[in-house]
């Protein structure tokens, strides 16, 4: 067992601890509280670690990024994320081209981002499926913490500018959603028509195999959402229009010009990515790009993960984008769960990380000084309990 002493532990949980313990038993966490509650000796335990003057916090949750898809320093050949080929490829599904040994998954861990929801790139209107990762480990397999969490869906400029120069719909955003409806109604039609085979195998005939209907079934079901990339204020509508449509749930990422509807989204209900924000306005669709929605979704009370989209924003400096969040306004409670208890929840994988509770996974980051006044630097981090810095 592993006892972490004397921290200012901030369990997002609703009760923080300024002078707090954690027990770590078999890669779980056994038990938080303050310190005077604390039952055991210290000699009951295997290593005692000392956060004296340090903050205990849960693992950093990036909940929308492509590590692993895009490696660094490998140009082309590292290149993974994005199967231009054909706007419709909802089968890919990401741990089938993940590189674990890519170094962002080392600079991950050690800037405490234990968790990341990676996943294919938005060249495609449907892109195939994200997943949850812990960022230590050799065989993508182990790391998974949830697959598919999520099936990749773009909208806006991306998936338009990659056809459209092709000669291929979509070339312009009615197309995009033109194409996504066609492939939701099939699948709906999938799904009615396997579901009567199933229920009646003698009076009806089962299904030709279709892998891209097959793999959107989760999404029919609603046991996944579609995780949706819309950047301008119209997209933002047209994701939304569509999840009513369908009835099927959906996430916003990015959300770029969302602080312009904010009403709207917040009427939505439903879950938001937002980022990248740190970077310059490299494409039209980001004219109204600004830290000034950090601000507005916060006053409007509209929970909000920050992710970095990597390798946009390198993934290490996802606890810088919550203190710059702060500097431009945000209140820092807010900014410390936006990377991690909110993207948790965003990535249905709350009931694993997110937070420092017991029975959680015991990911675990120590910080010296204040983590979002980038003057705070991580001590030490455990993921599943094992220490990445020994």
């Amino acid at each position: 067992m592993l006892l972490i002493a004397h921290g200012n532990v901030v369990s997002m949980e609703g009760a923080d601890y300024p002078n707090g313990y954690l027990i770590i038993k078999e890669g779980k966490i056994a038990e938080v509280g303050p310190m005077e509650a604390l039952s055991l000796p210290e000699s009951a335990f295997d290593t005692v670690y000392d956060a004296a003057d340090r903050t205990v916090l849960p693992g950093f949750v990036d909940a929308h990024c492509h590590v692993g898809l895009f490696g660094e320093g490998l140009g082309a050949e590292g290149e993974d994320g994005n199967e231009d080929t054909d706007p419709i490829t909802p089968q890919l599904r990401a741990i089938d081209g993940i590189n674990p040994f890519d170094e962002a998954f080392f600079h991950a861990r050690h800037a405490g981002v234990t968790t990341v929801v990676t996943g294919p790139g938005s060249a495609n209107v449907l892109a195939g499926e994200f997943a949850a990762l812990k960022t230590m480990g050799v065989c993508v397999d182990d790391m998974v913490v949830r697959a598919p969490v999520a099936q990749k869906m773009a909208l806006g400029e991306n998936p338009k500018m990659v056809y459209g120069g092709k000669e291929h719909a979509p070339a312009t955003r009615m197309a995009t959603a033109a194409l996504i409806r066609e492939t939701l109604q099939k699948a709906f039609r999938y799904q009615r028509d396997l579901q009567a085979y199933r229920n009646d195998p003698e009076g009806h005939d089962e299904p030709e195999l279709d892998m891209k209907l097959e793999s959107l079934l989760p999404v029919v079901r609603r046991e996944i959402p579609l995780k949706v990339h819309a950047h301008r204020a119209d997209d933002i509508f047209t994701a939304l229009r569509i999840a009513r449509e369908f009835q099927v749930k959906i996430t916003l990422e990015h959300c770029t010009e969302g602080y312009l509807i904010a009403d709207a989204v917040r009427a939505a209900g439903v879950p938001v990515s937002l980022g990248p924000t740190l970077g310059n306005k490299s494409k039209p669709e980001l004219q109204n790009l600004s830290f000034e929605i950090y601000r507005v979704f916060g006053e409007k009370g509209i929970p909000f993960a920050i992710t970095t989209d990597h390798p946009e924003i390198p993934i290490q400096f996802l606890p810088l984008c919550a203190a710059l969040a702060v500097r431009s306004g945000l209140d820092r409670r807010t900014a410390l769960e936006a990377i991690t208890i909110v993207p948790a929840r965003n990535a249905g994988i709350a009931d694993r990380v997110g937070s420092l509770k017991a029975g959680k996974d015991a990911d675990v980051v120590v910080v010296e000084g204040d983590i979002l006044a980038l003057d705070g630097r991580v001590a030490q981090v455990w993921i599943d309990g094992k220490a990445v810095r020994d």
